[in-house]
């Protein structure tokens, strides 16, 4: 009857359907391939990325262990009907404590193992490694707590589970133990946040130094836009209202500081150099996410934010550590910003400081002869009719010669 009345019922449609909805998702999102954090191109199975499939297991294994509950439960009333004795629960659940215990001790452990090869890369910034150290602490600490409470709970479950021959003894309060762990946790949580507090404050220095380059990041549906200050150092200002075909960044072109603002394909960076990137979006949430550099920021439109780090290794040299001849560093998005996201990212090169200067030389500026055209602003003389020469320097027929 029970199980006539769950067929009838009408969570067997809405539970079809929530496995149709899953299975259409994780068929749209499955990917054959993707990009390590090395450069390296990796194979990715289509089914065991659909999140449907584990949706499915787990419901297989709750009907699992229904179905055999529901068969001890039965066979245990047919012994009792026979007049003999039936189950001992109390041992059945001890054991099956027992059990969880070892099985999840041994799938953290695996956890460890396998999937703790697959942490964040070589730490590539100044700061990286106190990130790293501040990390480890707090997984370490964990760890521990982690082991003591599971052997704990479980192995007490397992070793003090019900018996007819003792009685449980009610033990309703003690104040040496509320005491002791409510003082321990907050004395290690204390020492936890005040060390990732000057962390923090030691990597969100603010303080302007000389020689610090000036990058802004701006995300948007789906790309990265990068800026970098021409030859004055300084970077102009935005304003979004200005935005338009040619000037996608909504630069303000009456800040003088943006005549010679460059327009870059690929984030270079020289190696050793404090740099600060000015994060801006336009459209959604963004996240600018460089993991090898220990950076994470939120792009939030409408709230410029910036972060400050010195990257200490460069690519070639990152090369030769991965034994990976195309490795690149990259910069993504890590907040899911719509269909297009999974392919929001850029190349992040760190070279010398000869090699970043010869190739800041070669960019070319924002503010191009098309963008001062729609702007009703000037040409200048080298782009105007009368500055145009010939092949051997002297000026074209249809030019304008200027007696000083």
């Amino acid at each position: 009857m029970a199980f006539k009345k769950l067929i009838r019922s009408k969570k067997i449609p809405l539970l079809f359907a929530a496995f149709a909805l899953f299975g259409t998702n994780g068929l749209m999102a499955q990917s054959t391939g993707g990009t390590a954090l090395d450069g390296s191109t990796t194979a990715q199975p289509v089914m065991w990325g659909n999140i449907a499939y584990y949706v499915l297991l787990f419901v297989v294994v709750c009907f699992c262990v229904a179905v055999l509950g529901k068969i001890l439960k039965v066979y245990d009333l047919t012994l009792k009907m026979q007049g003999k004795r039936g189950f001992n629960w109390n041992n059945v659940m001890g054991i099956c404590c027992l059990i969880f215990l070892l099985a999840g001790m041994y799938g953290a452990y695996w956890s460890l193992t396998v999937q703790g090869s697959m942490k964040l890369p070589e730490p590539a910034s100044a700061h990286g490694a106190a990130i790293d150290d501040m990390f480890d602490l707090t997984t370490v600490l964990t760890l521990i707590v982690f082991v003591i409470t599971q052997v704990l709970l479980f192995g007490f479950a397992f070793v003090y589970r019900g018996s007819a021959k003792r009685k449980a003894y009610y033990y309703p309060h003690n104040n040496t133990i509320e005491k002791i762990w409510t003082v321990i946790p907050a004395i290690v949580l204390t020492m936890l946040v005040v060390f990732g507090f000057f962390t923090w404050e030691k990597v969100m220095n603010t303080t302007p130094e000389k020689g610090d380059i000036n990058i802004d990041i701006t995300g948007h549906q789906f790309q990265w836009e990068l800026r970098y200050p021409g030859p004055d150092g300084k970077l102009g200002s935005l304003n979004y209202t200005l935005s338009s075909p040619l000037n996608i960044l909504g630069i303000d072109y009456k800040d003088p500081n943006s005549y010679d603002d460059l327009k870059a394909d690929t984030m270079v960076l020289p190696v050793n150099k404090v740099i600060r990137l000015n994060i801006h979006a336009q459209d959604v949430i963004h996240s600018v996410y460089m993991p090898h550099f220990r950076v994470q920021l939120n792009a939030v439109p409408g709230l410029p934010t910036f972060f400050k780090f010195t990257p200490t290794i460069t690519t070639a040299r990152m090369r030769q550590i991965t034994d990976n001849p195309n490795f690149e560093y990259l910069v993504y998005c890590n907040k899911i910003c719509g269909g297009g996201h999974y392919n929001m990212q850029k190349v992040v090169r760190v070279v010398t400081q000869e090699e970043y200067q010869d190739w800041i030389a070669k960019q070319k500026p924002y503010l191009t002869d098309k963008l001062r055209a729609e702007l009703k602003m000037p040409l200048p003389a080298a782009s105007t009719p009368a500055a145009k020469t010939t092949v051997a320097g002297q000026p074209s027929s249809n030019s304008l010669a200027l007696n000083n």
